[in-house]
């Protein structure tokens, strides 16, 4: 086998509707989720090995945290468990790009990304049919990220439909470089006493980008962002911000944060304005990005 190579996108809530804490201690959701392009992305290569290993590096490689803990670790030997230890070993080099407790899925997308480089390691229809069946135990946007396509994800994260009619979104990314646990951020939720909203869907076929974003901006919001604005007062920073920008759209929160984003109509635009809101805050992480053009 040759070294293998994975892109692992960052995943963009458009929409995100939380219901009450369950008696697991989980929360039932309804969200419109969308990737971002390989430019924005962490980087997994593999290539074989006696063993599963992992090194992590790159930007963000830090706050990864531990190899030993790391999802792309526990994705790994979640489907070996599941093909009974036939599972090719395969030592993994992860390029962290994306920041961490960010709100856009990166551990889930980098879990994602080891699952699809065994089912190619392995080969075989079956081997991806096993690896959806362990992705939602590893986390709620494991199976999102590892289909990797627009689409709605449903329950606790273990449904996930793709969606044809949420179009290419030309779009900046920005986080002001400060961590959001999500644990602490359902917690203001929970006590904020929380209530599940209707999440109307977009029309049938393939929406134009316009009507798309006024649906987004109409009927739809993000539960989490009260919660996590409280926690991490910056996120208000970065939401003015980009609602002051030129030419944006729709602005909102990802996740439970602190990353936010800006819809723009054209690509040109959303990398002007990235360009202008780094000048202004180089502190932050600011990127440009063709939501869904993965």
């Amino acid at each position: 086998m040759t070294d293998l190579t994975e892109h692992a996108p960052a995943k963009l809530n458009l929409s995100l509707h939380v219901g009450p804490v369950k008696a697991n201690g989980r929360h039932a959701l309804t969200s419109l989720v969308t990737f971002t392009d390989k430019t924005v992305s962490d980087v997994l290569d593999a290539r074989p090995a006696t063993n599963f290993s992992l090194a992590v590096e790159g930007p963000f490689g830090k706050g990864a945290g531990p190899a030993k803990t790391n999802l792309v670790l526990q994705a790994a030997r979640a489907l070996n468990e599941a093909l009974d230890g036939n599972a090719p070993p395969l030592s993994f080099r992860l390029t962290k790009r994306l920041p961490c407790a960010a709100g856009i899925g990166g551990g889930s997308a980098d879990a994602a990304a080891a699952l699809r480089l065994i089912v190619r390691a392995h080969g075989g229809d079956r081997v991806m049919d096993m690896a959806r069946e362990v992705a939602p135990g590893l986390g709620g946007d494991v199976l999102a990220c590892l289909i990797g396509i627009p689409g709605l994800m449903s329950g606790e994260g273990e449904a996930f439909e793709p969606m044809l009619n949420i179009p290419l979104l030309p779009a900046v990314l920005v986080n002001p470089g400060v961590a959001c646990p999500t644990g602490d951020v359902f917690a203001g939720f929970d006590a904020g006493g929380g209530k599940m909203l209707d999440h109307p869907m977009p029309k049938a076929g393939r929406a134009r980008d316009a009507d798309f974003k006024a649906y987004l901006g109409a009927d739809t919001i993000n539960a989490l962002e009260a919660p996590a604005t409280s926690l991490v007062p910056e996120i208000s920073d970065v939401l003015a911000a980009l609602t002051s920008t030129p030419n944006a759209r729709l602005t909102r929160m990802s996740g439970s944060g602190a990353t936010c984003f800006a819809l723009f109509d054209t690509l040109h635009e959303a990398e002007m304005a990235a360009k202008d809101l780094q000048a202004d805050h180089p502190d932050w992480w600011t990127v440009s990005t063709m939501l869904g053009g993965g």
